[in-house]
């Protein structure tokens, strides 16, 4: 076999620390293209960004040669170091220390794309905390509610 392919596609959710609103309308956009050319340099794809003031949901495929934890330790290094660049309201700017990982199938792409869109709408009516932990759920991911916040 002389090549090696893959299509691993993989929604990641993380949080500013303490879900401080950091994330205002100023940056948002800014800041989403800046995490996909982060991913981009690591050989993702990064098909959506979106997300709202205290948290960021990404829609990448994984590099074929890369662990996801790498992946989005790089991503929320470099966009951290951005972000405080963006004057002194973001001096204080940190990600929360963990991030959440699911993998989708191709047939759930367009699902997943639409519901990272559609993120201002949907948190009108549910918290960050509230939609995390149904993603676990939905995932059966096993968690300690103690440990899950930052």
């Amino acid at each position: 076999m002389p090549q090696s392919l893959s299509n691993i596609l993989i929604h990641f959710i993380f949080s500013t620390k303490t879900r401080k609103p950091f994330i205002r309308s100023e940056i948002s956009l800014d800041l989403y293209n800046y995490m996909a050319g982060i991913a981009r340099s690591h050989g993702s794809n990064a098909y959506e960004i979106g997300g709202v003031e205290d948290h960021v949901h990404l829609l990448l495929s994984l590099p074929r040669i890369l662990a996801p934890s790498k992946l989005v330790e790089e991503i929320k290094k470099s966009s951290s170091k951005w972000v405080k660049t963006q004057g002194h309201l973001y001096n204080n700017f940190e990600w929360q220390k963990g991030y959440g990982a699911f993998s989708i199938g191709q047939s759930n792409f367009s699902a997943v794309r639409n519901y990272i869109q559609n993120q201002q709408e949907h948190h009108k009516k549910m918290s960050f905390q509230d939609e995390y932990r149904t993603f676990l759920k939905k995932y059966g991911v096993a968690f300690d509610e103690k440990y899950v916040w930052d």
